[in-house]
């Protein structure tokens, strides 16, 4: 599986802790930067960039998204703004593994100052493990999203 990562400064250590878990791991990682700790450098940058890889890769690939920043707040606004993605904050495996079975979230969304290096570890081996429940309910919900991004109207009720 591969696995894209981006972040700005405000989580560049974090990401660097969760490449090198990840490579332990055997997953394929590819880093879409930061590639250096750079205060002046902007998050929508990199993880615009992380998350059109998730979007582009085959879906029979299973390819996953995992962004950092200070709040992850952010991040996760960006990444849920490219088509296909369905990105969500991270911060307590109860929370994650729900992102999974009932989002099928493709993209993990982690603030640094929130999560330390070893919860961050067991968030995303969480979010990685876990499948998505395929439960009809959660097709029917997933697909009303597709279909609200696909309108690209901000107010898709009154349609």
């Amino acid at each position: 599986m591969k696995v894209f990562l981006g972040t700005d400064h405000a989580g560049f250590a974090l990401k660097e802790d969760i490449k090198s878990f990840l490579k332990a791991a055997g997953y394929e990682v590819i880093d879409c930067g930061a590639y250096g700790l750079d205060p002046d450098d902007d998050y929508p940058d990199f993880v615009s960039k992380a998350s059109t890889g998730v979007a582009e890769e085959p879906s029979a690939s299973g390819s996953k998204g995992i962004v950092f920043g200070k709040s992850g707040a952010g991040e996760c606004i960006v990444a849920n703004k490219i088509k296909g993605i369905r990105a969500a904050l991270g911060f307590n495996e109860r929370n994650v593994e729900l992102t999974r079975t009932h989002n099928d979230a493709n993209v993990l969304c982690l603030g640094s100052d929130f999560v330390g290096p070893e919860l961050a570890k067991a968030l995303v081996k969480l979010f990685l493990e876990t499948p998505f429940s395929g439960e009809q309910r959660h097709i029917r919900r997933i697909e009303k999203v597709r279909r609200i991004e696909l309108a690209g109207k901000s107010n898709p009720s009154r349609t």
